[in-house]
């Protein structure tokens, strides 16, 4: 057999439907308790703490201390975007586990782990390139000189474009529009930004993010989507 990476370890430790819902409650992209991921999955306490310590072991989870409180977290961006990517594969192979009306809402808009995902996620992105803003470069995609410049005069802080981790820009399968959007630092950053001006606010207990009617036409000046493009006029919330 040749050598590659271990893929049955990751898929067993996310196959088991407890974990998967613990997982899944953190693409929010808050940290959470042990107490608080027990109840996302349906599970007792001792129950959670034997899945969280496999998770964290297999490398997708990642815990902190703060005072007598053990919050837990995506390991990052990479975690993030394997469930992104398992729950869009999920979406085309068969019917979703849990159909209902919060659907329409979190494909218009939703946060992926810390980054703006669903059709106004794609739209930014596809915004942002057709502008020249993102760029292909040395491994992967980086802001260009002008698409700093666009992203300081949004309300980006300096700090938050350089260094650390994790990578400036990254793409990420969004599950629900089959196409690309924005994760990395610049991801991130822009979401900071929209929330920071008022035009969105996330909907407690939920991945949604709802942005308000004027703030959906902010956003869309910000952002034109480009002319023609059909999917995300049938994902526009009507703003």
């Amino acid at each position: 057999m040749t050598e590659s990476p271990n893929i049955v370890r990751i898929a067993a430790l996310i196959g088991d439907p407890a974990r998967a819902g613990m997982l899944l409650a953190l693409m929010r992209g808050q940290a959470l308790t042990a107490s608080e991921l027990a109840h996302e999955a349906g599970v007792a306490l001792s129950t959670a703490s034997g899945h969280l310590a496999q998770l964290e072991a297999g490398g997708l989870i990642a815990a902190r201390k703060s005072g007598r409180h053990k919050y837990f977290a995506l390991a990052g961006e990479g975690a993030a975007g394997v469930i992104e990517a398992l729950m869009g594969f999920a979406g085309e192979a068969g019917p979703k586990r849990a159909p209902g009306p919060r659907d329409p809402a979190l494909r218009v808009a939703r946060v992926c782990y810390n980054h703006l995902a669903g059709s106004k996620g794609v739209q930014l992105y596809d915004s942002l390139l057709a502008r020249g803003f993102v760029v292909a470069a040395q491994g992967g995609l980086a802001l260009s000189a002008k698409g700093r410049e666009f992203a300081e005069g949004f309300g980006v802080t300096p700090e938050a474009l350089d260094g650390g981790r994790p990578p400036q820009c990254r793409e990420c399968l969004d599950w629900s529009m089959r196409r690309s959007h924005l994760g990395g630092r610049v991801g991130r950053a822009f979401l900071t930004a929209i929330e920071g001006k008022g035009w969105a606010r996330r909907k407690p207990g939920s991945r949604v993010i709802a942005f308000s009617p004027e703030g959906a036409r902010a956003f869309g000046l910000a952002f034109p989507a480009a002319k023609g493009d059909e999917s995300l006029d049938l994902h526009r919330d009507g703003g």
